[in-house]
């Protein structure tokens, strides 16, 4: 595959960046102008990835396509390189979308809302500031979903730390401070370890000026123990920011004091690095070591699957809630990936791409509540349904889509992942299909009680959605509807990389369950 002639992926990476320093260079007199540049900026990155993804031969997609190389650290044998294969296309399309309407849905946001223990408030001049650090943060993911060489990845892995960082800590609630640095303590923790990991690999590999390339570091060879132990410092860095139980404390609390957009790309777009590494990683990097841990890494999975639904049902915190879901729901992505079946691992990528429409609806609809009531407690709502029946109406659509819904997209992906779970192992996919049950419970209650009943003190006069946030939530919502009535543009971009994850990592695919009994002998054959 030749490289491109021209450099679409560093145009994404870098129109973003251009963005930010644009908005933190305006004069006085033109700071009034932020919010229209900022989303100007993101919607020009918007076009630039669809320009890109129109040159995407979606036939080979399991090769990196739209490649860039050029040197970096000869000395230590890193490179500037870049390309997509389906996977990789699919984030990186999922988080230009994203972007925009995280900044729309910011737009109205004020110092003088009232305080409700999240200082999410953005007014004046802060918007600016908060504008730009989410164009820094997309270029940030628009990197690392390209990276192909391990170098850069770690690096990009550890700088998209900071942005979130200033946006949790300096425009979060009242905890704000707390939860950054929680934030910030684990994945450091997780990336230092990384780092171990990303030495030892090149010192095992075969080294020279391109020796943290990817595809020179596929099948090096190394002795069990090593290979084990460089995989399980990438896993963990992975799981952490996920992330799985139990290293997923730092996110609910992060959730509840951050600003609803910094959650949506959060959770909707920065945590897939996780389960993206584990699958453009650890798999092809540490085939064995990842045949080895499979069994235990999928109890993990269930374990998070299970853990989070039910801790999800508890919540009294909406933005508390959220979050927990999604430990639920990262739980069957990582599920998907070690159950080591084409059609497991393409549900996976797939679940990828529809959590983060599906949380990132779920995260902006609750900020708009927050913002109309002021609080984030589920006590302090009830009967907005008869008050504003377009926000309840598009809250129970994203909603359904958390639980799966047949006819929402995330229906396909849990299926595909159920179902091919369940023809490598059966008891795995008995154990996960109960989280399905628990995700209508946490969501159905939920809706109950936030939207039904009687309309509660303070709330009569609450307005409804207006057209800048049904601008916001209809193209998630259209999204969810597309993608689950006819799936296949998905699909076909991330079959065969799931099916070249199968052979990288030395795994046969398994026969449909109804093939797999075993075959009584009855001597016909003497």
């Amino acid at each position: 595959m030749q490289d491109q002639t021209f450099p679409w992926l560093t145009t994404l990476i870098v129109v973003p960046l251009v963005g930010a320093a644009v908005l933190w260079a305006l004069p006085s007199a033109l700071r009034r102008f932020a919010r229209p540049v900022a989303v100007a900026f993101s919607l020009v990155v918007l076009a630039l990835a669809a320009v890109a993804t129109s040159t995407f031969d979606v036939s080979t997609a399991g090769t990196h396509q739209l490649r860039e190389q050029t040197e970096w650290i000869p000395a230590i044998g890193a490179s500037y390189a870049l390309g997509v294969d389906g996977v990789g296309l699919a984030l990186v399309l999922l988080s230009v979308v994203l972007v925009p309407l995280v900044l729309l849905a910011a737009w109205r946001e004020h110092p003088d809302a009232p305080a409700t223990g999240r200082a999410a408030v953005l007014g004046g001049d802060r918007i600016r500031h908060y504008m730009a650090l989410v164009l820094v943060l997309e270029a940030c993911m628009v990197a690392i979903f390209a990276a192909r060489d391990v170098f850069l990845f770690y690096v990009v892995f550890e700088a998209m730390l900071i942005p979130v960082y200033f946006m949790v800590g300096a425009f979060g609630g009242l905890r704000r401070r707390y939860a950054a640095v929680k934030f910030l303590l684990f994945s450091l923790a997780g990336g230092l370890v990384m780092l171990a990991g990303v030495i030892a690999l090149y010192l095992n590999g075969p080294g020279g000026p391109q020796g943290f390339l990817v595809e020179n570091l596929i099948g090096t060879q190394m002795s069990t123990t090593t290979e084990r132990l460089i995989f399980l410092a990438f896993f963990l860095a992975f799981a952490i920011k996920a992330p799985m139980w139990p290293v997923h404390t730092w996110l609910p609390d992060t959730a509840e004091q951050a600003p609803a957009g910094t959650s949506v790309l959060l959770v909707g777009v920065l945590d897939k690095v996780g389960t993206f590494g584990m699958l453009t990683l650890c798999l092809p990097l540490f085939p064995e070591a990842s045949r080895w841990a499979a069994p235990v890494i999928i109890v993990l999975a269930l374990i998070s699957i299970i853990y989070g639904a039910l801790l999800a049902i508890g919540q009294t915190d909406l933005m508390r809630l959220i979050a927990y879901t999604s430990v639920s729901h990262f739980g069957f992505i990582v599920l998907g990936i070690f159950a080591f079946t084409s059609v497991s691992i393409q549900g996976a990528s797939f679940y990828m791409v529809n959590h983060g429409l599906s949380t990132g609806a779920l995260f902006l609809l609750a900020g708009f509540l927050v913002a109309r009531r002021g609080s984030q407690r589920i006590a302090d709502f009830g009967g907005l349904q008869k008050v504003v029946p377009v926000l309840a109406g598009t809250f129970l659509v994203a909603g359904l889509s958390a639980l799966s819904l047949p006819g929402l997209s995330t229906f396909v992906s849990e299926f595909l992942v159920l179902v091919g779970t369940f023809g490598a192992n059966r008891p795995a996919a008995v154990v996960a299909a109960l989280g399905v049950v628990l995700a209508a419970l946490y969501v159905l209650l939920t809706y109950q009680r936030v939207f039904t009943g009687p309309v509660r003190d303070g709330l009569a006069t609450t307005p409804d959605l207006s057209l800048r946030e049904k601008v916001v939530v209809a193209p998630l919502l259209g999204l969810m509807l597309a993608l689950g009535f006819y799936p296949a543009p998905a699909l076909d971009l991330l079959r065969e990389p799931a099916e070249q994850a199968m052979e990288l990592v030395g795994v046969q695919d398994v026969e449909p369950a109804y093939t797999s009994t075993s075959t009584i002998d009855d001597g016909s054959d003497q």
